[in-house]
C-alpha cells in the first residue's frame, strides 16, 4: 500500500471559519501575534497570552471540518495517509483521519511550564492563571511559541521522506522549519499543492499546483487518486 503524506497550513482551516492572523495583518488586539505569542509575551503577561488563546479555542468549538478535511479521511480506503499539520486545531481528527502530527502543537491540550512532559487535555476552552499541574506549576497552551523549537520536525522529515505521494494544502511554504519539509521528499516522486495563491514552483519536480480553495481542490484530487 502506498504511503501518502499530507502537509496542511491555515488555508484549509480558514475555510471552516477558523481565523487566521498572518491574514489580517497578524494583529490581534492591536498586539502583533509575535508578541503574545512568544515565551517573553508569557513572562512579562500570563494573563494576555491566556486570554489571546482562550478565545481562538473558543471559536475552535463553534467551527467543524470541511470538504477538504472529510475528503483527506476517504484517501484511508487505499493509502497509507499520515497527515503533517502546522495547525493547532483538532479539525483532522473530528473529520476522522487516523494518523496526524501537530508540528506546532494543540489548541485544547495544556501544558507544565516545569516539565513539559506533563501535557493534559483541556477540559472546555478555557485556561486561566492559578490553574496548575500536578506538581503544582501554572499550565501553558501546548502550543509551540515563537523562537521555541519544533520537537516534531525530525519526526515530521522522517515521515516525508518515506512517502510515494505528498499532498500540500493551504500552506505558502514560507514559514520555516515546515516549508522545509518538501526537500526531504524523493524528488522523484509526484507532489501535489492546493492553494489559490499559489506561485510558481517551476524548479520543484513533478509537482502539480492546483490554485483553488482546499474545499473544492482537495476532494477533486482525492477522487483522482482513489480512481488510479
Amino acid at each position: 500500500m502506498q504511503k501518502i503524506v499530507v502537509l496542511t497550513g491555515a488555508g484549509i482551516s480558514a475555510e471552516s471559519g477558523v481565523k487566521t492572523f498572518r491574514d489580517q495583518n497578524g494583529l490581534w488586539n492591536n498586539y502583533r501575534i509575535e508578541e503574545v505569542a512568544s515565551p517573553i509575551a508569557w513572562t512579562q503577561d500570563q494573563e494576555m497570552v491566556l486570554e489571546f488563546y482562550n478565545q481562538r479555542r473558543k471559536q475552535l468549538y463553534e467551527v467543524e471540518p470541511n470538504a477538504a478535511h472529510y475528503a483527506l479521511v476517504k484517501l484511508e480506503e487505499q493509502f497509507l495517509v499520515k497527515i503533517i499539520t502546522q495547525n493547532v486545531d483538532d479539525l483532522h481528527e473530528r473529520a476522522g483521519s487516523s494518523d496526524v502530527l501537530h508540528l506546532h502543537g494543540e489548541l485544547k491540550k495544556v501544558r507544565s511550564t516545569i516539565d513539559e512532559q506533563l501535557v493534559y487535555d483541556l477540559d472546555g476552552w478555557e485556561l486561566k492563571k492559578g490553574d496548575c499541574c500536578e506538581k503544582g506549576s501554572q499550565l501553558r497552551p501546548h502550543i509551540v511559541w515563537y523562537g521555541e523549537a519544533v520537537p516534531n520536525i525530525e519526526i515530521a522529515e522522517e515521515t516525508t521522506s518515506e512517502a510515494d505521494i505528498l499532498i500540500i494544502i493551504g500552506t505558502s511554504l514560507v514559514v520555516y522549519p515546515a516549508a522545509g519539509l518538501i526537500n526531504y521528499f524523493p524528488s522523484a516522486n509526484k507532489k501535489y499543492l492546493i492553494d489559490p495563491y499559489a506561485s510558481d514552483y517551476q524548479n520543484t519536480q513533478n509537482l502539480l499546483v492546483v490554485r483553488k480553495k482546499a474545499g473544492d481542490g482537495v476532494p477533486k484530487l482525492v477522487k483522482n487518486l482513489l480512481k488510479d
